[in-house]
């Protein structure tokens, strides 16, 4: 579980990001859920996009993406999910 600073961190960190992944009218995939982990793993730390089309609201798909993944979801804004895993490389140093 991330603490307040830590998710302030990450969010100040993530906000130059770009979403690498983008959730369509099929809603979350256990395929796509396990390409987010993937990334996760590299990278520790992505933005995922919700699509207009998707059947999902933005927090279950939320919760969907971090239940396969056991990723953190750092942040929802609008319909962009900011997600972190840490990862062995430990890119991203967490206050």
């Amino acid at each position: 579980m991330l603490t307040s600073k830590q998710k302030k961190y990450l969010k100040s960190e993530a906000h130059s990001l770009k979403p690498i992944f983008q959730i369509g009218k099929d809603g979350v995939s256990h395929k796509q859920a396990m390409t987010i982990l993937d990334a996760l793993e590299k990278k520790e730390l992505i933005k995922v996009k919700l699509l207009d089309t998707c059947p999902l609201t933005v927090q279950q798909a939320a919760l969907e993406i971090s239940m396969q993944t056991k990723a953190e979801v750092v942040h929802i804004i609008g319909h962009t999910i900011i997600l972190y895993k840490e990862s062995e490389k430990e890119i991203y140093k967490l206050p």
